[in-house]
């Protein structure tokens, strides 16, 4: 099936930022659109909000006064629902509520052609579900948009099971024709970005309770190590930590309780307490008039050293080994384990045990651990954690000789597999799960999560740039850690270990 033509008109119900988001877009696409809420006022503050961002890129050169015209005039905002009679395709951009959903569709579907689409852009309530109680539920899917509508570029187009198939490919094709990146899933809760994106915030949050480091020292290794475009405390406070519990709470439950989504006691009390970030003035920072923002912490300047040892191959490290030789540090290369010895300590990569463990294990007291970096020939930053047996003395060699190499160093207290490599590890089990469970394509998984969320890479090509097996090896690690059933692997990520075939 094609896209809708634009002679087909839109009917967006709700008129509040997403609503009226909704229907920029659909305008912007060439077609009438009736921009509807019961509450006129509701809707004039829609209609002004589009032509105020219309006003906005005409300012900026992007659009042509009138083009801004034009689609001005194909929106026609109402309170009346009658009018919305001859629509051909109905958004439902309202309360996040079930049964007034429900209720809404009803009435839709009543007054409006057979042929007629209904869609509903709820970002987390089943599909199954709403279209349960209509008489034609095959004419019913999702039609996700993200906030903002007229900016972000991924539309999820879920699938009910009795959405005809017919229907999500027009769907599909018409957010397409309107400039977006679509992609399919099933109605399951969270659909791909809030379930796949829970690791995001989960993992931060459980070693902020293990006080390892600051919110600010947290996101500016995720952010400046492995370039997401905000860090887990400052995207939640963003997001309202009312909002963001919620969700994770919706996921929890309508999984049963599954332990890898369970909430967080800390942003919990953040919501009990109304410190619900930037919209209250308080999440983890203050964004009150005068007040201060914390800073990353970062190791005081040490004395390093003028050689190291390479033992072995480092992997998707070796670009540190040339910023150390930039930097004047003369390197040996021997076989071995894959490691660096600079002066009398050992530096590796994390592999999701911790340092201390692993110092045990191996024997090797003076042991410091570094997270994941996406590129360690141009990260600013890189974390690094020490074994509780590791002396001061290897600990200021080692933080000295990097920081020669234009590193800021953040050290984190011994937590397994630190923050970047267990938080992209999770994220990578995750989206393999939805794959095995056929919530969607690899494809659409990791075009959802790099458009939807603005990822650096889908999940699943990073962990093929990690290697399957390394990622496997890390999550047991951290299973074995914590003794939980949060750090199960994905069965679908074993077996493409075990095969040694790219997941993506």
């Amino acid at each position: 099936m094609a896209a809708l033509a634009t002679t087909i008109r839109v009917a967006v119900i709700g008129a509040g930022a997403m609503g009226s988001g909704i229907a920029h877009v659909a305008a912007r696409a060439g077609h009438v659109v009736y921009l509807y809420d019961m509450n006129a006022d509701a809707v004039a503050r829609g209609k002004a909000g589009i032509e105020k961002d219309l006003r906005f890129l005409v300012g900026k050169g992007k659009l042509a006064e009138a083009d801004c015209m034009d689609t001005l005039e194909r929106v026609r905002a109402t309170s009346r629902i009658e009018d919305l009679a001859d629509a051909g395709l109905l958004v439902e951009a309202i309360v996040e509520n079930l049964e007034i959903k429900q209720q809404l569709f009803a009435q839709l579907e009543a007054m409006t052609a057979p042929e007629a689409i209904l869609a509903t852009n709820t970002s987390s309530l089943s599909i199954t579900a709403m279209a349960s109680t209509l008489k034609r539920p095959q004419r019913l899917a999702g039609l996700h948009f993200f906030n903002p509508a007229p900016r972000m570029a991924l539309v999820e187009i879920v699938s009910g099971l009795a959405t005809d198939p017919a229907v999500a490919t027009t769907l599909y094709d018409t957010a397409k024709a309107w400039g977006k990146v679509p992609v399919r899933a099933s109605s399951t809760p969270g659909f791909i970005v809030n379930r796949v994106a829970r690791p995001y915030y989960s993992e931060a949050l459980r070693i902020l309770a293990e006080r390892a480091a600051t919110p600010a020292t947290l996101d500016a290794i995720l952010r400046e190590s492995c370039n997401f475009p905000m860090g887990p405390f400052e995207l939640m406070d963003l997001i309202g930590h009312d909002v963001n519990y919620a969700v994770t709470r919706s996921v929890f439950e309508a999984y049963f309780g599954d332990k890898r989504f369970t909430p967080s006691l800390i942003q919990q009390e953040l919501v009990l307490a109304g410190r619900l970030g930037r919209k209250s003035g308080l999440g983890f920072y203050d964004y009150r008039e005068g007040a201060d923002r914390p800073q990353p912490v970062v190791e005081a300047v040490c004395e390093g050293a003028d050689e190291a040892v390479a033992c072995g191959e480092l992997g998707i490290a070796v670009p540190l080994l040339a910023r150390l030789e930039q930097a004047g540090v003369k390197l040996k290369r021997t076989e071995g384990p894959g490691e660096l010895r600079i002066g009398n300590a050992r530096l590796a990569l994390s592999d999701g045990r911790t340092a201390t463990r692993r110092a045990a294990e191996e024997g090797t007291p003076n042991l410091v651990l570094f997270d994941l970096a996406r590129d360690y020939a141009s990260t600013p930053r890189l974390a690094l954690s020490r074994a509780d047996q590791c002396g001061d003395g290897a600990w200021n060699t080692v933080v000295g000789t990097l920081q020669r190499a234009g590193l800021a160093i953040s050290r984190l207290d011994d937590v397994a597999g630190l923050l970047a490599l267990r938080t992209v590890c999770m994220l990578a089990n995750e989206a393999a799960d939805g794959v095995a469970q056929g919530i969607a394509s690899a494809h659409d998984i990791d075009t959802a999560m790099r458009y939807g969320t603005n990822y650096p890479e889908g999940p699943l090509a990073w962990a093929d740039r990690l290697g399957p097996g390394f990622v496997v090896r890390v999550l047991g690690h951290l299973r074995e850690h914590y003794g939980e059933e949060r750090y199960r692997v994905s069965p679908l990520l074993q077996r493409h270990a075990q095969a040694g075939k790219p997941l993506f």
